[in-house]
């Protein structure tokens, strides 16, 4: 059945850009609010004009979609069941009690409680539904207790906008102390008497610049400036060392850092430099006593390495190496606890960790059989021990946590992720393909179906990718897609270029100049899965958000008559006006990434050339579904709206074309478990619905 109601038309008002000689122009500039920075905070003081559109496009989507609302609700029903609602997390040990979160039957948000360390009756720190309750958005950003165990340090948000409130909770009376501290970057770091929290702030355009020292019950007003990045292009983030013994300020863009530390019984000593920023340069630490554990890319260890160093003279001079670089291997992580450090590697693709013994230097190694799985390593909180704690799983097998002690080798499984509504791993597939690009490289691709699902081309199939910043895309187990794979898809992961699957190298070859091989890598996944039999062009949907947005709007422009449908979430299309804008929140930092355009004319070219807002042409598009979250400090709401407004005035045919803005929420769309499966389940409708499959 087809809705005859009419799309939203955005009103074109020519707006005339200069750059570097180069005239562009654009017709729908008008929908960026000039108080984008009072909406981030008060939703309600966004322009008339620019609401009334939004809403225009909402009420249209939900127009084209109502046919499929009851499969909306099977659909929210189904990924419900697979979900165990009364589930709990594995308790962390830490001295004399053991800290874990919970969910209650019903609950949408994490309750935080801890126990006597070998078992009694929980203690809730934090109870999210509750806090919630009343709120259109909530999250809380996590909750880190103090050493005495006195204290909880928990941070919320409750615009979606990622300006969080700092509360200090004690844990003896269970209520907070009779003051916040507002527009943090998240929660909050103990020294180590307990006395002080260390917690960085956001400024005016949500950047965070400033790191502060609190000391417990005292005036936010009186908090010392420990630290302030006056460079717009670098984020700065707080943490504590493995051990407890160092606080880490950590200062990065996309390839280059620093790390000031300051002993954590001594907070109020001034911060000490590691090594200055060197362009390109990346590195991070752990500690152990009087050494530091540094992993670095220095001396063109591309796939990183480990070296030591000496707190008292941490200096680049002083770095030896540890753990050398090994091509093609890379380094994602370490660890450093009393007598052994961990790291997690990823070689082949494939991940596994690595136990190394301080005192002889022996090594040896966790891995699994499967073709494709994802493996993770948690920190917990005690450095003197001898368990490491890991979760594996892979696209057939749900989630297992396992501890691990380092010296007997005894695997225990502590959780295996329970699927109420029943899951047999043995009516699916899971399979590792290699697609060819033109440019000799291959791609991996994950993929997921059922045994019974016919591979003659006749499948409909979702492919995901992403592609940038490095990020890798973890073939790991996910309940939800068994609505579309039990609905005859299959689901494939594109691990293309701009991510590290295959090292860092696969990440630099899919950056700045090199970035439209994440592109065409994507269109030759979709080529791959044509050629094999797995589907055909007339049944691809393509999934991404974020920069996997601006995957889609780009692959859109280049090659949209091998994709059925694209689903857009928070998709960043509109890189080149984002990439101009060193007002917004994540610009500076990004050029690194991308290329700065304001200074670098070829830079500005090439961001030209591929830009989807830039490139949209009057040609037949596939049937599209673009989200947005109205508060969104990352992928602003404004570029999904513009690059909506443009295909509609521009594209040729008839195909569907929809926008839906979360106008109480940001970058992560609905805050809840479960409200957040209303918006997967809209999802999979329009996949579904362009299968042919409603």
């Amino acid at each position: 059945m087809k809705n005859d109601m009419r799309p939203p038309r955005a009103q074109a008002r020519a707006t005339q850009i200069e750059t570097h000689g180069i005239t562009r122009q654009d017709d729908y500039a008008w929908l960026r609010a000039d108080n984008w920075q009072e909406v981030m905070k008060d939703p309600t003081v966004l322009d008339g004009d620019i609401r009334a559109y939004l809403e225009a496009e909402n009420a249209y989507q939900d127009a084209q979609m109502s046919e499929t609302k009851p499969l909306q609700d099977t659909l929210f029903s189904e990924m419900r069941g697979r979900i165990k609602e009364d589930d709990s997390a594995v308790p962390s040990p830490d001295g004399p009690y053991a800290y874990s979160l919970k969910y209650e039957t019903g609950g949408q948000h994490p309750i935080f409680y801890r126990t006597p360390r070998d078992g009694g009756q929980e203690t809730v720190m934090v109870n999210g539904d509750q806090e919630a309750d009343g709120k259109a958005y909530f999250k809380i950003a996590g909750a880190s207790h103090s050493p005495d165990h006195k204290l909880l340090a928990w941070a919320y948000d409750d615009k979606g906008s990622e300006y969080f409130s700092l509360q200090f909770r004690d844990l003896e009376s269970g209520k907070d102390l009779a003051y916040s501290i507002e527009d943090t970057g998240s929660g909050g770091v103990f020294s180590a008497d307990s006395k002080f929290v260390f917690y960085v702030r956001l400024d005016a355009n949500h950047r965070p610049s400033k790191l502060f020292r609190h000391e417990i019950g005292t005036d936010p007003a009186s908090d010392v400036l420990v630290y302030e990045e006056k460079d717009a292009g670098f984020f700065m983030g707080v943490g504590k060392t493995q051990s407890g013994d160092t606080i880490v300020i950590d200062i990065h863009d996309h390839e280059t850092s620093e790390v000031w530390m300051i002993p954590s019984d001594q907070p109020t000593a001034d911060p000490v430099l590691i090594a200055p920023r060197q362009t390109g340069i990346e590195y991070s630490i752990d500690d152990h006593g009087d050494q530091l554990y540094i992993l670095t890319n220095s001396d063109d260890a591309e796939d990183f390495k480990i070296v030591t160093a000496p707190k008292a003279n941490p200096g680049r001079d002083n770095w030896h190496d540890l753990v050398p670089h090994k091509a093609g291997c890379l380094i994602l992580s370490h660890c450093v606890y009393k007598s052994f450090m961990t790291r997690l590697e990823r070689e082949d693709g494939l991940p596994r960790i690595v136990i190394r013994n301080l005192e002889n230097g022996s090594e040896h190694s966790v891995a699994f059989d499967e073709e494709a799985y994802s493996l993770g390593l948690s920190g917990g909180y005690e450095f003197d021990t001898d368990t490491i704690r890991f979760s594996y799983s892979s696209m057939t097998t749900p989630a297992q946590t396992f501890d691990y002690n380092v010296k007997t080798g005894e695997r225990v499984l502590r959780k295996e992720q329970e699927v109420p509504s029943g899951h047999t791993a043995s009516d699916y597939v899971t399979r590792r393909l290699m697609a060819p690009a033109a440019d000799g490289e291959t791609v991996p691709v994950s993929i997921l179906y059922r045994k019974d699902t016919p591979l003659n081309g006749s499948a409909p199939l979702l492919l995901y990718g992403y592609g940038s910043y490095g990020i890798s895309i973890p073939a790991s187990f996910n309940t939800n897609c068994l609505s579309l794979v039990d609905r005859g898809f299959v689901y494939a992961i594109a691990h293309i270029r701009g991510g590290k699957e295959k090292g860092f190298g696969w990440y630099k070859a899919g950056r700045r100049e090199n970035k439209k091989n994440t592109f065409t890598d994507f269109i030759a996944a979709a080529d791959h899965l044509v050629a094999e039999n797995f589907t055909g062009y007339d049944k691809i949907i393509a999934q991404g958000g974020s920069a996997g947005g601006m995957l889609m709007g780009a692959i859109a422009n280049l090659a949209p008559e091998k994709f059925a449908g694209i689903i857009a979430e928070v998709p960043f299309v509109d890189v080149l006006a984002t990439m101009l804008d060193d007002t917004l929140p994540l610009t500076p930092p990004e050029w690194p990434e991308w290329g700065n355009p304001i200074t670098d004319k070829t830079a500005y070219e090439y961001i030209a050339s591929y830009s989807p807002y830039d490139n949209v042409e009057a040609k037949d598009y596939p049937a599209i579904l673009a989200l947005a979250g109205l508060t969104d400090p990352r992928v602003t709401y404004w570029e999904p709206a513009k690059w909506v407004a443009k295909l509609r005035a521009t594209k040729t045919g008839d195909s569907l074309l929809m926008l839906k803005t979360n106008m109480d929420a940001g970058h992560g769309g609905a805050s809840g478990r479960f409200d957040r499966l209303k918006e997967v389940a809209l999802v999979q409708a329009f996949a579904l619905k362009i299968a042919g499959k409603v």
